[in-house]
């Protein structure tokens, strides 16, 4: 018998739950069976130690209404004509000058909102658990419109001067006039029966969305008339199970010269042409993070808590930190000479980009941290789930 859409719907939603609190679901579970001994290997690794060897200084710090909220929400923040924007579950919606941490604006939606920030031809875009698109003036914080989508919103959109590109939860993919937001065209992606709670940001390059599947595939759509370019694999889906299945992407993609890349839950990271979707390579990694560039590095955060370094060129593993296992870490943010990386606790830790030594460590938020940070220049902008938004400078001792 077939199991009907709201049937298979419920599942994914109950078990992505549990994927999304224990990074892990089997190992959880065998924890559980085999005492206090595999309860204590189970949690998070203690910080170690480390000598400091450049400053972190905290610049300025701003709340942004609830943060998170109460859900599992990854609510991201951009960087957009000098400022800072910013969005709570809610429905703050703030801009925030980048240097001197001054308020711009800041709007009350009356809205649940669950997915943003994204930025792109001076509109400020979030999405809604209704599966509503407000678009706000960047300048302003004026509202524009409104386009209501078949599911919730959870990650950022896209945008450039030609069309807003939305992924909803339902695995559909949408393109919207950037004027108006009246639906230009849809595509609906292949969903497996499994997901994780989340999907992946479109990256916008030259009229092109890069938008990475729940099916382990990576899409490139023209932003204006939905053509599809070409449709490639990153990973396949292994093991018996559903669970043992699943690949999602839930990071956003990363071009690199004539490369993307991007890296999935319990798969791979690999690389695909821009221009046809042929791959590259691939490496074994599990990650439902954003990734990062530096210094011919790839760098991933791992589920397990694992911070990776692979080489751009061939994907050779150059370094591996494991000092930060089970401590549930949001996506590595490539700054200067180093890679910042943050925790559930809201620490912000900092490794050398040459062999991934700790050089030193601040606290963000003590609720922790999942918004991916922004670096730029020798800032770096770290948005906690409790909603203290916080620059910080990066510098020689």
């Amino acid at each position: 018998m077939r199991t009907s859409q709201a049937s298979r719907r419920v599942f994914r939603v109950l078990v992505a739950a549990l994927f999304l609190v224990n990074l892990g679901a089997c190992t959880w579970v065998k924890g559980l069976w085999n005492g206090d001994d595999e309860d204590k290997e189970l949690e998070p690794a203690p910080l170690v130690d480390i000598d400091p060897e450049i400053k972190v200084r905290e610049v300025w710090s701003k709340g942004i209404g609830n943060g998170q909220g109460k859900l599992y929400n990854r609510m991201q923040i951009a960087l957009y004509g000098g400022a800072i924007f910013a969005a709570s579950a809610n429905g703050s919606v703030q801009a925030i000058d980048a240097q001197t941490g001054k308020r711009r604006w800041d709007v009350d939606l009356d809205a649940e909102l669950s997915g943003g920030v994204g930025v792109g031809g001076d509109l400020v875009l979030v999405g809604t658990a209704k599966g509503v698109v407000i678009a706000l003036d960047s300048a302003s914080g004026r509202e524009l419109w409104r386009s209501t989508l078949s599911s919730e919103v959870l990650a950022p959109p896209a945008a450039d001067w030609d069309a807003v590109v939305v992924q909803t939860l339902d695995g559909k993919i949408y393109g919207l006039d950037t004027q108006s937001g009246t639906r230009r065209w849809t595509h609906d992606s292949s969903m497996p029966l499994l997901t994780i709670r989340g999907t992946a940001p479109p990256l916008m390059a030259e009229g092109v969305a890069y938008v990475g599947l729940a099916n382990g595939r990576l899409l490139a759509v023209r932003g204006d008339s939905g053509t599809i370019l070409w449709e490639g694999r990153i990973a396949n889906p292994q093991g018996q199970s559903e669970i043992e299945r699943a690949i999602d992407i839930d990071g956003k993609p990363l071009i690199i010269g004539s490369s993307i890349y991007a890296v999935t839950y319990q798969g791979k990271l690999g690389g695909l042409q821009v221009a046809n979707g042929r791959p590259t390579w691939a490496r074994d990694a599990s990650s439902f993070e954003s990734i990062s560039e530096g210094f011919g590095n790839i760098y991933v955060s791992g589920t397990d808590g694992t911070v990776s370094a692979f080489e751009v060129g061939g994907g050779a593993l150059r370094w591996q930190n494991d000092q930060l296992a089970r401590r549930k870490l949001s996506a590595p943010t490539a700054i200067g000479s180093y890679v910042a990386v943050a925790d559930f606790d809201g620490y912000v830790h900092f490794l050398s980009q040459v062999d991934g030594h700790f050089v030193a460590r601040a606290r963000a938020d003590s609720d922790g941290v999942r918004s991916d940070m922004i670096a730029d220049g020798d800032r770096l902008y770290v948005f906690g789930n409790d909603g203290e938004l916080s620059c910080f400078s990066v510098g020689s001792p």
